[in-house]
């Protein structure tokens, strides 16, 4: 067998591959709101994943250097700080449809992202997960870093020609050092389906609390939905007895049909802030954007603020993809500077970074009016605006 054609193409793999994570990103100049900055290119895509985890480079087994096992999609990362990195922890997608989770990081958070050897070594219970994704990372007061995700299980009572219908829960893992990572038992609570359930940073009357979204079925919430608020007794068990749902859906809102906790909250002087997605039904399909609220400081499950509308939507190419007008968040990190890195992934494909400031958000959170939830109620919140800045040119 001659070598050198196996050997021209994985050179001009490894090389393309190279460029692509070596790409610089900047502000993307068309876009500006004045609360928040996009990027031009994607932070991680399908074709970030190394060549590794997708080829065979054996010459002898796969001569051609025909990709062996593909990545579908990358996207719905949970974001943490450490060591002085930013680390994601993606959702990578075969296209076997099934979902691991893989650990990159960069320098700045804005560009350079570059995957760990191999994808995180997830254990499995006495119950195999069919599918695993959308990790959120909280660096909890106790000294962990928990993980909770969606794992996801064929629907046991389904009849057996029902190969869609399924059981949706939280999987638990903490770890100290993103190396090793010890999975805990799924939480146990009383709704049929839990998915984004998120950790709170902190103890609560010295128990362990949780954002939840209780649902009645995998697709459809039927009587639950909405952020729920629950306390649990440890997370070695997670059992949670009680939910209660703080944040609810609301019709001909952007959360009309679903909602859902993103990441943990950010502590600041003047409240937990949150970010949350939303969901509406359209002609062509559902929609999901993000939105933000802040809670009380000693009661996080109190709303204190609610912005009306949503806070960042699909735009431009961000529309199109695997599961096209998706704009999902699980992940945000708070630097020391006040900066907030906002990492969000558009239509289920790929991951992208905004930037803002902690002072801008509290700005945006505290003076942004709340939905009137009647056409009269938002004509007269533009009709103010209108008239306020008609009275500034007048003066």
């Amino acid at each position: 067998m001659n070598p050198a054609p196996f050997n021209d193409k994985l050179d001009a793999l490894k090389l393309r591959h190279d460029k692509l994570i070596n790409l610089s990103n900047s502000k993307d100049e068309r876009w500006s709101n004045g609360v928040f900055d996009r990027y031009v290119n994607p932070v991680v895509t399908a074709e970030h994943v190394p060549i590794e985890w997708r080829y065979d480079l054996d010459p002898a087994s796969n001569p051609h250097l025909l990709e062996r096992l593909g990545i579908n999609a990358a996207f719905n990362a949970g974001a943490i700080e450490h060591e002085g990195k930013i680390l994601l922890c993606l959702r990578v997608e075969g296209y076997d449809r099934k979902s691991f989770f893989g650990m990159a990081e960069s320098a700045n958070g804005i560009d350079h992202f570059k995957f760990w050897d191999e994808p995180l070594d997830l254990a499995e219970t006495g119950n195999p997960d069919t599918n695993v994704y959308d990790m959120r990372l909280v660096r909890h007061e106790d000294g962990w870093i928990y993980g909770t995700f969606c794992t996801e299980r064929k629907d046991p009572s389904a009849p057996s020609y029902d190969t869609s219908s399924a059981v949706a829960q939280c999987g638990i893992v903490r770890t100290r050092d993103f190396k090793k990572w010890e999975r805990l038992p799924d939480l146990q609570s009383q709704s049929s389906q839990q998915r984004n359930v998120v950790v709170h940073p902190e103890f609560i009357n010295g128990k362990y609390a949780l954002y939840t979204r209780p649902q009645d079925s995998f697709i459809e919430t039927g009587k639950g939905g909405g952020i729920g608020w629950a306390l649990c007794d440890s997370m070695e068990k997670a059992v949670i007895v009680e939910e209660r749902v703080v944040d609810p859906r609301l019709y001909h809102t952007i959360k009309e049909v679903k909602n859902g906790q993103g990441p943990a909250p950010l502590k600041t002087a003047k409240g937990w802030l949150h970010l949350a997605h939303g969901v509406r039904n359209t002609a062509a399909g559902l929609r999901y954007v993000t939105y933000i609220f802040l809670t009380d400081l000693k009661d996080p499950s109190k709303v204190i603020a609610s912005p009306g509308g949503y806070f960042l939507a699909p735009w431009e190419e961000e529309r199109v993809g695997d599961v096209s007008n998706v704009t999902f968040t699980n992940g945000w990190i708070a630097k020391a500077d006040g900066t907030v890195l906002i990492y969000y992934a558009s239509s289920d494909t790929r991951m992208h970074v905004a930037t803002s400031r902690l002072d801008y958000l509290l700005d945006y959170a505290l003076n942004t009016p709340e939905d009137g939830l009647t056409t009269r109620k938002s004509l007269e919140a533009r009709q103010a605006l209108i008239r306020k800045n008609q009275s500034l040119k007048s003066k």
